[in-house]
């Protein structure tokens, strides 16, 4: 080898501390070939060319517009996006006017994709002189961060014009002469008022206001059949049901729905309502008189008015109803109405004296009908609390003096409650059992059995496994929230509620009030954790415990049951067990140190580790046992050979290569193959050699 030597006797290091405090004058730039000096647009439209192969057009201004998508190659994307459709239009002037992108994809709501083409300008700034390629590949690493910001605001103006306060002018035949009262148009035209003006401040909080309110609104009616909302989200259908729809005038008591007409400028501009199913000349008075009443408290919610309409329907129709009009020949003859007065007055004296059995009883002075204006004024008022005991039908709107969020419900107080009582709920506004597991004990013989897939207010049938015994079971679900730990009632026949089973749980999203239509999968005594997909907040949900609890029969027959067995009942054992958590050394025992789990033997429906233990301590034959408690996570279940239906752990150690307990081999000697060792274990020679 050549030895390499240094001039002068210098270091490497000190070779590269010279090279470094070189005057600046001598350094000399990162040499650029010519083309890309020479013609820099086309330059770098063939690398991404080469590097995307994106669908190409040329525009008649003689800009290129370039159609691509972009995989994030970050490993860890933390987002449900396979791909970034990218628009690119690059000017004729480029790169001195700078390039635009535009975000295509559909699954990418408007507020994240103007968020992404901000991030790009920002880019284009911020990297002065780098090419196309480079601003894409800078996109890319920097896709997460745009995504992660908050999402920003999209209005779209639409208008709404009502035309029914227009009244249509009097058409004349020819030749007539117009009446007085059409000849004075001062006398009908309404005078004009001019519409007001909002500085910026309060209409960006109006919007934050209605946004926010509009979300709760959603949440909370959008799973009713009769909910609708128009394609600007200005108009919503809801369902109403009038508190005393009894006392509602004939004409309104077909009410069924409300159309609630939000403006842009919630709650600058006035609320107003439509009522369906009912002719206009009876509904338009409570309109108005509505949109009056929600005018003077602008500080309500939309909840808040909804709960007040529901609530009051009957006071505005009374209210809205013309005053009683006098008759001429009352108004000229007051004496004959003094005089009819006494002649009852006198009539009245002359039973009493008489004693006759009919008495006149006078009409008590609340049940007269007055126009709204006296006695009315603690049932008109808007700060008006509500009994929650009256037992009056109830309305579709829970009452607005709840201190939560509480929420609609209707579901009678019958049946077994299902609750949760200890539980967490982490970014979640709302919670609800969408499919449901139970495990459900025989009233005959009281052999538990599985049933899966319980969906709110459908019957399912069923039967027993053990004695044939027929049952139905149905689930009428509540929704949970942080006032309400109750999932709903349970309605049985010929059964009765013993566990949960793995079940499908539908969160809300407390940010955006958007729920997981997929559902998440969940079971006693596990954490549960989230991404909402609209605004990819965390949310985390933990069901510790789950409680049952016998209101009364159920609803439509299930009160039925059939009749118990003579001999009294078996007490069952409590184990103190806790979902979730393993068993004492795991279920092994002393006979079978790879079998993790307990056996609860049908003989007397107690819990043993294995056959022997059971022998050791009882006095009669064991029978097999067709229930078992998983030794990982203490759930009782169906027996299975070799897994946990919960958890999904294997309890016989080694999955299929075991010899005892649950394994796939065998243990009559007679059975087994010549190869195996064990067939001629304990044996002596004479046997073998047999």
């Amino acid at each position: 080898m050549i030895p390499i030597r240094i001039r002068g006797g210098a270091s490497p290091r000190s070779s590269r501390q010279a090279v470094a405090e070189a005057p600046a004058s001598r350094v000399v730039p990162k040499p650029v070939p010519a083309r890309v000096t020479k013609d820099a647009r086309t330059y770098q439209l063939e690398q991404l060319r080469r590097r995307y192969s994106p669908k190409e057009t040329e525009l008649d201004s003689g800009e290129v517009s370039l159609l691509f998508s972009l995989t994030p190659s970050d490993p860890d994307f933390p987002f449900d996006l396979d791909h970034l459709e990218c628009h690119l239009r690059v000017p004729v002037a480029y790169p001195r006017q700078p390039a635009r992108l535009q975000v295509k994809n559909k699954d990418i709501p408007r507020g994240f994709a103007i968020n992404i083409e901000k991030g790009w300008d920002r880019l284009v700034q911020e990297k002065r002189g780098a090419t196309l390629l480079a601003l894409t590949n800078a996109l890319d690493r920097n896709l997460e961060s745009f995504l992660s910001e908050q999402k920003a605001e999209t209005v779209k103006l639409t208008i709404f014009k009502d035309t029914r306060h227009i009244e249509s002018a009097p058409i004349t035949q020819a030749g007539e002469q117009p009446s007085e009262a059409t000849s004075k148009p001062s006398a009908v035209a309404r005078p004009y008022i001019p519409e007001e003006s909002y500085t910026r401040d309060q209409i960006a909080e109006a919007k934050a206001r209605r946004a926010q309110e509009v979300r709760q609104l959603e949440a909370r009616m959008s799973r009713l059949p009769s909910y609708q909302k128009s394609s600007d989200g200005i108009i919503y259908t809801l369902p109403l049901e009038p508190r005393r729809r009894d006392s509602l005038p004939v004409g309104l008591q077909s009410v069924r729905s409300v159309q609630l007409i939000i403006p842009l400028l919630y709650p600058l501009q006035s609320l107003r309502i439509l009522l369906n199913d009912v002719e206009s000349k009876d509904a338009e008075p409570v309109e108005e008189l509505f949109t009056q009443k929600a005018a003077e408290q602008k500080d309500m919610s939309l909840m808040s008015h909804l709960n007040y309409l529901a609530q009051n329907l009957h006071v505005l129709a009374k209210q809205a109803l013309p005053p009683p009009v006098t008759s001429a020949a009352t108004a000229e003859a007051p004496d004959c109405v003094a005089d009819k007065e006494a002649k009852e007055a006198e009539h009245s004296s002359t039973l009493e004296t008489g004693r006759s059995h009919v008495h006149v009883v006078p009409r008590p002075p609340e049940w007269s009908f007055d126009d709204g204006t006296d006695g009315s004024d603690e049932e008109d008022s808007y700060d008006e609390e509500y009994d929650e005991d009256e037992e009056d039908g109830g309305a579709t709107i829970e009452p607005r003096h709840t201190d939560g969020p509480s929420l609609p419900t209707q579901t009678p107080e019958l049946g077994t409650a299902m609750s949760f009582p200890s539980i967490e709920l982490h970014g979640i506004e709302l919670l609800q059992v969408s499919i449901l597991g139970l495990s459900v004990k025989c009233d005959r013989c009281k052999t538990l059995n599985e049933i899966t897939g319980l969906k709110d207010n459908q019957e399912k049938p069923g039967s027993c496994r053990k004695c044939a015994a027929p049952f139905a079971i149905r689930f009428r679900q509540e929704l949970i929230h942080q006032n309400s730990a109750r999932a709903g009632f349970i309605d049985t026949t010929a059964c009765t509620v013993a566990d949960l089973l793995p079940s499908t749980f539908i969160p809300t999203c407390s940010r955006c009030s958007t729920p997981y239509s997929t559902g998440l999968v969940s079971v006693r005594g596990e954490t549960t954790t989230n991404v909402c997909r609209e605004c990819h907040a965390r949310f985390t949900f933990k069901i510790p415990d789950v409680k049952f609890l016998a209101y009364a029969p159920g609803l439509h027959g299930y009160a039925s049951r059939l009749p118990p067995t003579t001999g009294p009942r078996r007490k069952q054992e409590k184990l103190g067990l806790h979902a979730g958590e393993p068993l004492p050394n795991r279920g092994a025992c002393e006979h079978y140190r790879r079998s993790y789990r307990w056996f609860r033997f049908s003989c007397c429906a107690k819990v043993y580790p294995c056959d022997k233990c059971h022998d050791a301590a009882e006095e009669h034959v064991n029978e097999w046992a067709n229930r078992m408690v998983c030794g990982w996570c203490s759930r009782e279940q169906r027996y299975s050979v070799e897994s946990c239906a919960f958890c999904g752990r294997s309890v016989i150690g080694k999955r299929g290569k075991g010899y005892w307990e649950g394994g796939k081999g065998t243990r009559d000697q007679r059975l087994m193959r010549r190869n195996d060792k064990r067939k001629y274990r304990r044996l002596g020679p004479a046997k073998k050699d047999e």
